[in-house]
């Protein structure tokens, strides 16, 4: 059982979000809000299904991929993935307030990752695969602790969540190659049996709030 463990393990290791990419790729752009527009700052490990999982929900216009929470300017992937930077993997979500507000987003955050494992989601271990949330106003946050007391009373999840809450800085958009990966890489073995199944949870978890295409 031992020797199969370890082969599991290291299976995973091999198909983990941080394998097998490119040394050198563009950043990409980080687009302005339009006007009326929002912006809502997560990271939930691998940035791959919380990219998805969030794009998905009613009145986002879009997400991308990048880094925040750290101390080093303009990171690239291979720097964030030695964990000397304390970035993590984090999406910035720009959002219609007409159509869904902070707290629906807020409360689709929780649900579409694991916020009760400290620094690890699934087979990615490290800070840079933290549960982190973002404020940029005393409201938010305040969303944020409430929305953090609400799913620990439902028990949704076994055990307390340990998300960190933290007012916003800066936030650094990752490579193209990230932008946007799982709908172009559905068959990789790492979104197949890692990411796939998270969107699908989160899918369930918030129905009445996906886009009609992911309502089903």
């Amino acid at each position: 059982m031992k020797k199969l463990m370890l082969y599991i393990a290291g299976v995973f290791l091999f198909i983990g979000c941080a394998n097998g990419q490119p040394n050198q790729d563009a950043m990409a752009p980080l687009p302005k809000p339009k006007a009326g527009e929002a912006l809502a700052t997560f990271g939930g490990g691998c940035f791959w299904s919380m990219s998805e999982a969030m794009s998905e929900l009613k009145g986002v216009n879009k997400v991308i991929s990048g880094y925040a929470g750290g101390n080093t300017k303009n990171p690239t992937y291979e720097d964030v993935s030695t964990r000397t930077t304390n970035h993590a993997e984090t999406v910035q979500i720009y959002y219609d307030p007409k159509v869904i507000n902070y707290a629906t987003i807020a409360e689709a955050f929780f649900f579409a990752h694991d916020p009760t494992t400290l620094n690890r989601q699934g087979p990615d271990e490290g800070t840079d695969y933290r549960s982190i949330a973002f404020y940029r106003t005393p409201e938010e946050k305040n969303i944020l602790l409430a929305t953090i007391k609400k799913v620990n009373e439902s028990k949704h999840y076994n055990n307390p969540i340990v998300t960190q809450v933290v007012p916003f800085t800066v936030f650094y958009a990752a490579e193209n190659y990230h932008q946007g990966y799982y709908k172009t890489h559905l068959t990789q073995p790492y979104i197949a049996s890692v990411s796939t199944p998270k969107v699908l949870k989160f899918r369930k978890a918030m129905a009445a709030e996906l886009k009609p295409e992911f309502a089903k």
